[in-house]
């Protein structure tokens, strides 16, 4: 008992030093922390909002109008023996893939509350469903970080893969439960659309501004850091750890970055290095996602009883997996960097993109992703069954 104290003790001791820490950074540089919490609020309002909002509202209603449960009809013979999970969990999967970091986790969760799937089922799950989209990857990471379409391209596939790879491996989790309770033998209910749609857009809502608040804090967290001095303090001892395996202090510095916050981690990404290192490190990055992404998804599964320490394992797995294959693939295809990488002012231009291109993009592809889940969702409840419940009762 007395150690458990202790621990606790110097626990709450780190914790106040942070805080005061924390307290006199903001009355040191309170400009540069007011320029922080700007450039935040400009990715939230030119970026988050907008291309969030709308995969938000569909993953929801993939869910409660009972599609996902449809589309389990189809792809159980898929998601069954590949990853011990039943063929709804198909949906919050493929929204994950296209919506981005943190839409796959939130569709899992409303799957879980739903009925949709067991408890083992949505911890396997969360483990590799939430990954980065493909236009953060193609667009900043591919043209942006590396002005070369081809790195975009290979870093898109090599994260899809890895994380699959992920999900074959979570596959054992817990197997034994997979034979008891298949999760789509129950009977498929569905709520009414205008319950489901106001629903929607309520929690759609309350996620958008919760993931805002996180980007708004760790933007600013990561400029004290910078201001500071911790964060190359940190860096210079980490380079030292890591010497063995050829890491400097840039190279530890852009780990540190990626590792608190993504956008940040890969924008570091446009200096010195070899493009095969470069790439490999941004592969890390995607996979992990950094600790801003995961504040965001515990901020959903907190309270839900899950298991969190598998989505903690499965994103580490999926940084480490996608890194592997990324400089195998390079040193393999032999590929060279054919033009000079952008300066990273250059880079941090995506939080300039117009408000309303980005709403339409995102709507559009929202609108174009559930008018396929609804085709295959009618397909499936054409499929010979005992119980179904009608999809807009």
């Amino acid at each position: 008992m007395g150690r458990i104290v202790g621990k606790a003790q110097y626990r709450d001791a780190l914790l106040g030093l942070g805080l005061l820490w924390t307290a006199l950074a903001l009355v040191l540089w309170p400009g540069e922390s007011m320029s922080a919490m700007k450039d935040g609020l400009k990715l939230c309002g030119n970026v988050i909002l907008p291309s969030l909002f709308p995969f938000f509202v569909l993953s929801s209603l993939v869910v409660e109008l009972g599609m996902s449960r449809y589309l389990g009809r189809l792809l159980e013979p898929v998601m069954g023996p590949l990853f011990h999970l039943g063929g709804a969990c198909a949906a919050p999967l493929a929204l994950g893939f296209i919506g981005g970091y943190p839409v796959g986790a939130r569709a899992a969760l409303t799957l879980y509350e739903s009925g949709g799937c067991s408890k083992t089922e949505c911890e396997r799950l969360i483990a590799f469903c939430n990954n980065s989209g493909p236009a953060f990857i193609l667009g900043v990471v591919g043209a942006g970080v590396f002005a070369d379409s081809r790195v975009g391209v290979l870093l898109c596939l090599v994260h899809g893969l890895a994380s699959l790879c992920v999900g074959v491996l979570f596959r054992f989790y817990k197997a034994g439960e997979w034979k008891k309770a298949p999760s789509s033998a129950g009977p498929i209910t569905a709520c009414r659309f205008s319950e489901a749609f106001t629903g929607a857009v309520g929690g759609a809502v309350n996620s958008t501004l919760n993931i805002c608040a996180f980007v708004i804090t760790f933007t600013v967290i990561l400029r004290l850091c910078f201001l500071s001095g911790l964060l190359p303090a940190l860096a210079a001892l980490l380079g030292r750890l890591l010497a063995p395996l050829g890491f400097t202090q840039v190279w530890a510095q852009r780990l540190l970055t990626g590792v608190l916050e993504l956008s940040s981690g890969v924008w570091t990404l446009t200096g010195e290095g070899s493009l095969t290192g470069r790439a490999a490190m941004a592969a890390f990055l995607l996979g992990w996602a950094g600790v801003s992404v995961h504040c965001q998804v515990l901020s959903f599964l907190g309270r839900s009883g899950l298991n969190v320490g598998n989505y903690i394992l499965g994103k580490l797995l999926h940084g480490v997996i996608s890194a592997g294959l990324t400089a195998w693939l390079f040193r393999a295809l032999g590929m060279e960097q054919t033009v000079s990488a952008y300066l990273a002012d250059q880079v941090s231009g995506i939080a300039g993109v117009d408000f309303s291109t980005a709403l339409t993009l995102s709507t559009v592809a929202a609108w174009v992703v559930f008018l396929t889940f609804f085709a295959l969702a009618v397909a499936g409840s054409r499929r010979p069954r005992r119980r179904s419940g009608s999809l807009f009762h």
